[in-house]
């Protein structure tokens, strides 16, 4: 886990805590903490879904800190906390987190999707998705 007074950035194997990373980002200067977390549902295009497995390159940390990074330099930004999980995840579990705060919710709201779309497309993780019927697939993968 890497954490400065901006930012909290953690992949790890490890449950996640939503009210963890909006307390990381809490600062009396910011009037609005937005958070998001991604939940692992119970179906995908149709098909149901009994398990994700979620396997992570050996730089996936730093680049989710370069991300972050981004995002904590916009001025309107007070603080940024994210994590993914990696591993086994049933539905229900959350495989990703992320917090940010800011003066005002328009901003927050903004950096928050834009931080959750980065880490979407840039952060190398790779999701395999077991279905009820005993198929699976990976997704992100080439």
């Amino acid at each position: 886990m890497i954490a400065t007074p901006t930012m909290l950035v953690e992949v790890t194997t490890a449950p996640l805590d939503v009210a963890a990373h909006e307390r990381a980002v809490s600062d009396r200067a910011a009037g609005a903490v937005v958070s998001f977390q991604g939940v692992v549902r119970d179906h995908d295009h149709g098909r149901a879904v009994t398990l994700l497995e979620y396997e992570g390159h050996p730089t996936a940390e730093a680049v989710l800190v370069e991300v972050v990074r981004e995002i904590a330099a916009d001025p309107d930004v007070h603080a940024v906390a994210v994590s993914h999980r990696l591993g086994p995840l049933t539905v229900g579990d959350v495989a990703l987190v992320v917090a940010v705060s800011t003066a005002h919710r328009a901003a927050a709201f903004t950096a928050c999707a834009r931080l959750v779309d980065e880490v979407k497309d840039r952060l190398p993780v790779w999701k395999r998705q077991v279905f009820a019927d005993g198929t699976e697939e990976w997704v992100n993968c080439a």
